[in-house]
């Protein structure tokens, strides 16, 4: 079968791999779309610590069911279109132990610590899949994606009468405008430095967006929150900037969430930490109940799934499409590989 790997920093290429047999309580699934993960292109460049090569890469799938085996449910019939929950959880970690499984000490992410699913099939366990029989392909490989910045949403206790402020308004930054703004009906001001991903912001249903480019943050935050800074800030860039206008900005008792990471250390002023008495949270991967609310939203149709695929492309310009990404990056939001 074809795969797509990574074989080194900046070297990308199609190979022919061994058709993967699923073992009991396993399916093995027919890939028919994948899309191209913010991990994928810092693997392509050589920046993603946790990468060894070559590596398949691929954890945002839409697929379908091609055969099931013993121990699969009978409600899992071959040609059912699914998506997959893409982690894994030792059962024996802090973590796991406190029921937080997706950040697992030992978590191996599928195209990241362990191969992807950017070929024509693969196998997974059954307690992996997410069914929806309303979305199509391209919506099923946008959940995975959506549910990270839906989790942040869960971590920073977002509820209706929050106002929420998201810095970046990629893809996981939309997730993140998305859950706070669809499920959880709170007040969005969406951040960023591109017009264009405002716009896309605002179609998330951002109530608010500033750029911080050619407006000042601060005075712009002060104006609509009337001088309080927001209630909850969720950083999903991960520059050093960004992490310390988080800290700077939001209001006194505020929660901050951190999904993106700085690629290089960063000096904070703590004594805003104490003054402010904040709750400083991270935000790791997602979990099964945040990608059944990124189901629920999506079938509701409220999600604008067209704008924010930027492109599709086929399976043999695969590699292509990844060396244009790293190219111009600021112009993509979601690549698409369709088998």
């Amino acid at each position: 079968m074809k795969a797509i790997v990574f074989n080194s920093a900046n070297e990308i290429s199609q190979v022919e791999r061994p058709e993967p047999q699923p073992q009991p309580g396993e399916v093995r699934l027919r890939v028919q779309r994948i899309g191209y993960c913010g991990s994928d292109l810092n693997t392509f460049r050589g920046f993603n610590p946790v990468v060894t090569y070559p590596r398949i890469p691929g954890h945002e799938i839409g697929a379908t069911i091609e055969r099931v085996t013993a121990g699969v449910p009978d409600n899992f019939k071959p040609g059912m279109a699914v998506t997959v929950l893409p982690y894994t959880s030792c059962g024996k970690c802090s973590s796991c132990l406190s029921g937080r499984d997706n950040a697992c000490r030992d978590n191996q992410t599928l195209g990241v610590q362990r191969d992807g699913a950017l070929t024509e099939f693969i196998c997974v366990p059954w307690r992996k899949l997410i069914y929806s029989p309303k979305l199509s392909l391209a919506e099923l490989a946008l959940v995975e994606p959506l549910s990270v910045g839906f989790h942040a949403v869960e971590r920073g206790r977002v509820a209706a009468g929050d106002t929420v402020c998201v810095l970046g308004s990629g893809m996981i930054g939309l997730g993140a405008i998305a859950g706070a703004a669809l499920l959880r009906r709170a007040r969005v001001i969406a951040v960023d430095v591109d017009d264009a991903k405002l716009q896309l912001a605002r179609r998330a249903e951002a109530a608010e967006v500033i750029n911080s480019k050619t407006e000042s943050l601060h005075e712009r935050l002060q104006e609509l929150t009337n001088g309080h800074g927001p209630n909850v800030i969720i950083e999903a860039v991960g520059t050093g900037q960004t992490f310390l206008a988080a800290i700077d900005e939001v209001g006194f008792a505020g929660r901050l969430v951190y999904v993106g990471y700085a690629k290089k250390p960063v000096a904070y002023e703590t004594k805003f930490f104490l003054l402010k008495e904040l709750d400083i949270l991270g935000s790791r991967n997602a979990t099964r109940r945040n990608f059944e609310e990124v189901v629920a939203v999506l079938e509701s149709g409220a999600y604008p799934v067209r704008e924010t695929i930027t492109r599709t492309v086929t399976f043999a310009d695969a590699g292509q499409a990844m060396r244009d990404w790293s190219a111009n990056p600021a112009l993509v939001t979601k690549i698409q590989v369709e088998l």
